[in-house]
């Protein structure tokens, strides 16, 4: 069941602005000039501003591109969840209404990882690297324990009142993890992600693991592109650190197994474990790693 989930007073964003797609706007924010364009595709829950620490380092060497697909962040309200070829698609008709020609350089961070994988699926020949940072797999269930399973995730979802619990803890890990932006951003930032609207998309999102699953699997693997894999095997803070301890090492062990995986597929593939960092922490407490990850590729991209 797909549902519309959209407040009467939508935020704002900080900075950057939109892009009409298929009539709907379409939150973006480029730096940078020269290419390839690099792309961050979201996590869920996740908006196109959580990487600018990452997109400023990646605006040094090209041109840099966060973005929010329809539904989330700042983009316009449409139907969740969605299939994977609607958002590719989406994503594809965006990058041309801003002139951006391929092949991209895709960084997909958790189930931007699905996206991601629709997009080479459906664009093979606009891609031209991708950097995988704790990407979802569509065979993601063959490496995780049964505690992160898709359909465990969906049974754990929070209620209104859980949501109205947890909200401090997630308040004070969004002003943490924000704490080194530039200051107009932070507030905006950190009372967004914490809205009931960005929270519900969120869970709307995850609630589309299984079937993500199926219509990747429908499909062909990720081309042969330069690849590089970021797991990190920390603990976030907030309410994932209540998570038992031997729950946590399966799913960093699962999490390690399922980059392995991915970068075996390719000729110039790499897997870098980044330790005491976690999942959501990754793109705000160490740009450096993943900017250096992006840079790898695309210098490997321009020598294939």
């Amino acid at each position: 069941m797909t549902k519309n989930i959209a407040s009467a007073a939508r935020p704002a964003p900080p900075i950057g602005g939109f892009q009409e797609v298929d009539g709907r706007r379409v939150f973006m924010h480029r730096l940078g000039s020269g290419g390839p364009t690099v792309v961050f595709l979201p996590g869920a829950g996740a908006a196109g501003l959580d990487y600018f620490a990452v997109q400023q380092g990646v605006s040094q060497f090209g041109t840099a591109m966060v973005y929010d697909r329809g539904g989330s962040g700042y983009s316009d309200p449409v139907p969740l969840p969605r299939t994977a070829a609607a958002v590719a698609t989406e994503l594809h008709e965006l990058l041309h209404a801003q002139g951006l020609a391929g092949p991209y350089v895709l960084v997909a961070h958790s189930l931007g990882g699905a996206y991601a994988h629709r997009f080479t699926q459906l664009y093979p020949r606009e891609v031209a690297g991708l950097v995988w940072l704790d990407g979802f797999h569509r065979d993601w269930e063959d490496f995780m324990p049964a505690a992160a399973s898709p359909a465990a995730d969906q049974q754990m979802a929070p209620g209104p009142e859980q949501i109205r619990q947890m909200r401090p803890a997630l308040r004070g890990m969004f002003a943490e993890l924000v704490a080194d932006y530039p200051q107009p951003m932070r507030q905006p930032l950190i009372e967004a992600h914490v809205s009931d609207e960005w929270l519900r998309v969120g869970i709307a999102e995850r609630g589309s693991l299984v079937a993500l699953a199926d219509e990747l699997r429908a499909g062909s693997d990720i081309p042969d592109v330069p690849v590089v894999a970021l797991t990190a095997e920390g603990t976030d803070s907030g309410p994932q650190a209540a998570m038992p301890e031997h729950t946590e090492r399966a799913i960093h062990e699962g999490m390690r197994r399922m980059a392995a995986a991915v970068v075996s597929t390719v000729s110039f593939g790499e897997h870098r474990v980044v330790p005491d960092v976690g999942h959501n922490q990754l793109c705000f407490t160490r740009p450096d790693v993943v900017v250096q990850a992006i840079r790898d590729v695309v210098d490997r991209a321009a020598r294939a």
